[in-house]
């Protein structure tokens, strides 16, 4: 591209906010327009909100726009799964080697609004409350209604790029002019969010002797803070994610369909019915959230789905990028981490300024889509994961194994939790290299009940001989 375009971008959620940071830096003339009216001033809408999981990927793209010591602050860490059994007790599964590789939680509604401020003292214009209508692909005007009195704006544009989420009105407009081979893949669970306050808020009376003595003490969770709190029960389960002020937001993910004994959203239709379940299945977690049934009466049912597209670009028109092109489910807590490599990717390549925008577009889709593709595929395999295997004997002892062959071969054997997680290799060689390690793993454990009947000489032999060395991090 001879000289910087005008930028219009749809959606100003985590991807577009944090892309309008990074071209306006770079002296692009940046204009965003958001449906929603400005959490800043209005509040984040919630109940319908996934805390993030904030990882290498991620901290990688607020490092580009240098935001990391604004993000910091509202970021907690946690070390791994703490799983919770039925009986009450807990054991925690580090993600990592040691706290130099963890992950951080991070609120959904914090997390934008600083990105916002941060687009906005970049350069960038955001435009709230307008909604997108319809694209004039001739003479790339766009058509807005401002959702709170009902005006119309039309606004002319050079590239326009998309990153309004996986119900992107603009994938809808280019879809009205050109076949994007969507494919929309439905999960068939959904998701209800609760949670649990900060420990000082909680009734003293319900609570144990323990934590009553750590609210005396001024302590703010009610639980430990650096875990990812999970409560696997089969077909559905439970997660909990720390926030800096104390609280955990609590995310129960379910069938939409009861199965045999395996209950669904629609058996949980009256306050006695979603009692009982809770009471029966994740009765340690109950006393910590007294207002649970409330949340779970007026909190929406989440979907959970999966959406493909053949093509992300309408030649050098327009773009999509985040949800809009990639959304998948939640459980490799990778979505804003993908969809930040994303923007990261996007602004370096419109900024090097030397190829037209179809040339540019094609580029991007090129580069990311087999990373989309096998982080999608990666994010299914880790809710059976969570939600099934967590506490399997055989899954716990791959995964000492695991750890071992880590010690003994870094600079061959790196699980895959870790590739995508602390590195930033492409989620496609994690997806691959996963694959070979897996069943390099069911090899070695079959048959055996404990990592002491395992012959480590036979399994260095076969690491050696089946895994070629990694490639370099960056």
């Amino acid at each position: 591209m001879p000289s910087k375009p005008e930028i219009t971008l749809i959606g100003a959620g985590l991807v577009g906010s944090l892309l309008a940071t990074l071209l306006a830096r770079r002296g692009f003339r940046v204009t965003v327009f958001e449906r929603r009216p400005d959490p800043r001033i209005h509040g984040f809408i919630g109940g319908r909100s996934i805390n993030l999981a904030l990882a290498e990927r991620g901290w990688h793209g607020l490092r580009v726009a240098g935001l990391t010591e604004v993000i910091a602050p509202i970021a907690v860490m946690m070390r791994g799964r703490r799983v919770h059994d039925t009986a009450g007790t807990t054991n925690l599964q580090r993600y990592g080697r040691d706290d130099s590789e963890v992950i951080w939680s991070v609120s959904r509604g914090q997390l934008n609004c600083t990105l916002l401020t941060a687009a906005e003292q970049a350069g960038a214009t955001i435009h709230f409350a307008q909604r997108l209508e319809s694209v004039d692909w001739d003479t790339l005007r766009i058509h807005l209604r401002n959702d709170a009195d009902n005006s119309q704006h039309v606004h002319q544009t050079s590239l326009l790029l998309g990153a309004d989420g996986a119900g992107s009105a603009l994938r809808q407009a280019m879809q009205g002019v050109t076949d994007l081979g969507e494919r929309m893949d439905a999960l068939g669970h959904g998701y209800k969010e609760l949670e649990i306050p900060p420990l000082p808020q909680l009734p003293p009376a319900a609570l144990s002797a323990e934590l009553r003595e750590a609210q005396a003490r001024g302590d703010l969770f009610a639980m430990d803070p650096n875990a990812l709190h999970i409560w696997p029960r089969g077909s559905y389960m439970c997660i909990a994610l720390p926030n800096a002020e104390g609280s955990f937001t609590v995310t129960l993910f379910l069938p939409g369909s009861s199965t045999g004994t395996a209950p669904g959203f629609d058996t949980l239709t009256t306050r006695d019915a979603v009692a009982a379940f809770f009471q029966r299945d994740f009765a340690d977690a109950v006393p910590l959230m007294p207002d649970y049934l409330d949340d779970f009466t007026r909190n929406p049912t989440g979907l959970l789905a999966t959406l493909y597209l053949e093509r992300w670009h309408l030649d050098g028109r327009a773009l999509l990028l985040g949800d809009a092109a990639h959304a998948i489910v939640p459980f490799h807590g990778q979505g804003m981490n993908c969809g930040f490599e994303d923007a990261v990717e996007l602004a370096d390549l419109l900024s090097a300024g030397h190829a037209a925008p179809a040339e540019v577009f094609a580029e991007f889709q090129r580069r990311r889509k087999p990373n989309s593709d096998a982080i999608a595929a990666m994010a299914l395999d880790n809710y059976v994961e969570m939600r099934d295997r967590v506490d399997d004997p055989d899954y716990l002892l791959m995964r000492e194994l695991e750890r071992v062959l880590a010690q003994r071969h870094p600079d061959r054997y790196l699980p895959r939790y870790a590739i995508v997680t602390f590195t930033r290799l492409p989620y496609a060689f994690a997806r691959e290299r996963g694959e070979q390690q897996s069943r390099l793993l069911r090899e070695l454990v079959h048959g055996k009940a404990a990592l002491a009947e395992l012959d480590m000489q036979a399994a260095d032999a076969a690491v050696l001989a089946q895994l070629p060395l990694l490639p370099p991090r960056d």
